[in-house]
């Protein structure tokens, strides 16, 4: 039961809040410890230049407004004891010390470093420009593990569960215009502690090998921005191959209002239509460039809801399956195009969940497409809106799974540890916001609902009803049911994943759906210290790598050999597309395209790029195409 008793934050009493208010400019004489970078178990190139103004873009480019202000940076922090420290917020007082805004409190960026941050408070301050004057304010956040209360002058402006999505808090009741405004955060993440059950993807408070170290708090960027009192609060936007552009503009007030949406080719207007807030619209654009892998066009988007305007794009292009020659296939703008791409699990060794800098980011990125690789796994985790943008912009098809609920583990009495009537609720919910909040980027493939059985109900089969409800949130994809086994089914892939030596459309596969060896490979290759994580239990478990091979000319044989028996079986067989774990190693494992410290790629690049386009090559040779 003491899960229903912890999913409601309590509310303030009246008489506390008044008091803790009253004391708001009476800061305490703390001694705050200043910020410094803690030394993690491994660096990256990036690590030293994140400095304490990281992240200065805008966070999210398909809602982007003009008026805004980053809170990135240096704030305060402070761990609390207990769930119950929310209801004695420490308003007006100096906290134990300096943190860096985003990163996770456990990794080496945060100036923390935390091994068990449960319960948490972070503080800073703010101003509010004079030019706006007269608008609401708007409080951004892009993501927080798990749970997050906030209050702005002492008061509480609301609070949001799910620690990979982004939400939002109209704080004009709360803010002064002309003087400094505090803000302070109390964060709730019990990630997988006693009988939680919550999606954490690959978070572990006791990490192992394939299960890696939790991250905790503020780990996306905040920023603050002008916004008239009814104002866009989400925009749903798509275009197909046909040239038809899909929107639904939500409003703050659900009052039906006037919109209209432009799209722009450079500084022509070449399409745009009038319709009304939140009901959805169509339009036409004649002859649009597609987007595609090859060639990833977008075009820029302008959006305006009364006072309201924001800048957005789009990419035309239309995502289905069908039949070639008796053989179910995934189709892109109408054509089969195979699909190769790696488990990418958006970890880094100095910020975690948090990568250094865009830069750093989008390197994994540049390296895959640098490859050949034509499509990306996120593997359990929601990545900063950015990241997906770079996706779109560099032609790199994406593969969203949804962040896993605690893996397949018995409690103490022996039992598996399965989610409730209320945790599977939970779960749902953030299922949908995930997919509300992503459906609009065009690189976007597919949606994978279960990995591996991770938190998947087997008395009954949710994931039945729930690709339902995937595809009436996004019609225009595709959906991944089920991940690995437990397979019941549904969706629209019969998705295997086989270690080493990969097992892609062989019997039995379900011709009824597309086949896709969703996870194979994982060869293994160590490496010196000063690319490994330095951590004695990561160490140690190198050795359950699937296969280790003594060197590189070795490991670059037998991934080979593997990639070849893929183009084999894409030949011979069903099988329309492949996921090789992984990009990086990450802490205990060693099977990356490049060491976790992204200084070392194995990979022999000539080689690579040649069975890779070997694989797409086979595919056209089945397909005849």
């Amino acid at each position: 039961m003491r899960w229903l008793s912890t999913l409601l934050i309590p509310i303030l009493a009246s008489e506390s809040l008044a008091r803790s208010v009253g004391n708001l400019h009476q800061l305490s004489s703390r001694q705050t410890t200043q910020y410094a970078v803690k030394q993690p178990p491994l660096t990256t190139n990036w690590t030293d230049q994140v400095g304490t103004n990281p992240w200065p873009e805008y966070p999210r480019p398909q809602r982007q407004r003009s008026d805004w202000k980053n809170l990135n940076g240096i704030w305060q922090y402070q761990a609390a004891t207990s769930l119950d420290a929310v209801q004695s917020p420490p308003f007006g007082q100096d906290l134990a010390a300096e943190v860096l805004i985003p990163s996770c409190l456990e990794s080496g960026l945060s100036g923390i470093q935390a091994t068990s941050a449960y319960y948490s408070w972070f503080r800073t301050n703010f101003t509010v420009p004079d030019s706006w004057s007269g608008q609401n304010v708007l409080l951004n956040f892009g993501a927080v593990d798990y749970e997050a209360t906030v209050f702005v002058n002492g008061q509480q402006a609301g609070f949001n569960r799910g620690g990979y999505f982004e939400f939002t808090f109209d704080i004009t009741p709360f803010v002064n215009a002309t003087a400094n405004n505090e803000l302070l955060v109390y964060v709730h993440d019990p990630t997988d502690s006693e009988d939680y059950v919550i999606p954490i993807g690959k978070q572990h408070l006791v990490p192992s090998h394939i299960f890696y170290t939790p991250c905790s708090g503020i780990w996306q960027s905040v920023w603050i921005e002008s916004a008239p009192a009814n104002h866009i609060t989400q925009l749903d936007l798509s275009g197909d191959m046909h040239g038809q552009v899909n929107v639904t503009v939500h409003s703050a007030t659900g009052n039906s209002t006037s919109v209209r949406v432009a799209v722009h080719d450079g500084d022509s207007e070449i399409g745009s239509a009038n319709g009304t807030s939140d009901q959805p619209f169509q339009f036409k654009v004649t002859n649009p460039k597609l987007w595609s892998p090859d060639s990833p066009n977008l075009y820029n988007v302008a959006v305006t809801m009364g006072d309201d305007t924001v800048d957005s794009y789009l990419g035309f292009r239309t995502i289905s399956r069908g039949q070639l020659d008796g053989v179910e296939r995934p189709l892109l703008n109408g054509n089969f195009t195979f699909l190769f791409g790696t488990l990418d699990q958006g970890y880094w060794p100095d910020g975690l969940y948090t990568p250094p800098n865009r830069e750093a980011m989008e390197y994994d990125l540049k390296v895959l497409k640098d490859l050949g690789f034509n499509m990306v796994r996120k593997h359990i985790k929601v990545e900063p809106a950015l990241w997906y943008r770079a996706c779109d912009e560099m032609g790199l098809l994406v593969i969203q799974d949804m962040p896993a609920l605690r893996p397949l583990e018995n409690d103490a009495s022996g039992a598996t540890i399965l989610p409730n009537e209320s945790q599977q609720q939970e779960f749902e919910r953030q299922l949908e916001l995930m997919v509300n909040q992503l459906k609009s980027y065009p690189s976007i493939f597919a949606w994978v609902i279960y990995n591996e059985g991770w938190g998947q109900i087997t008395t009954y089969y949710p994931e039945l009803s729930l690709t339902e409800q995937v595809k009436q949130l996004d019609p225009t994809r595709l959906v991944d049911a089920i991940s690995g086994w437990y397979d019941h089914g549904a969706g629209d892939f019969h998705d295997n994943h086989h270690y080493a030596s990969p097992q892609c459309g062989t019997p039995p596969h379900d011709a009824s759906r597309i086949a896709i060896q969703g996870e194979f490979g994982g060869v293994g290759h160590n490496v010196s210290i000063e690319h490994l994580w330095n951590d004695p239990t990561a160490i140690q478990a190198i050795n359950q790598t699937y296969e280790l091979d003594p060197d590189l000319d070795a490991w670059n044989y037998r991934s080979h050999q593997l990639l070849t028996e893929l183009q084999d079986q894409v030949r011979r067989y069903a099988c329309s597309a492949g996921v090789w774990t992984q990009t990086t190693d990450v802490e205990g494992e060693v099977n990356g395209l490049m060491t976790y410290d992204r200084r070392v790629k194995r990979v022999d690049a000539e080689q690579w790029r040649k069975d890779i386009r070997g694989l797409y090559e086979a595919a056209e040779e089945r397909t005849g195409s």
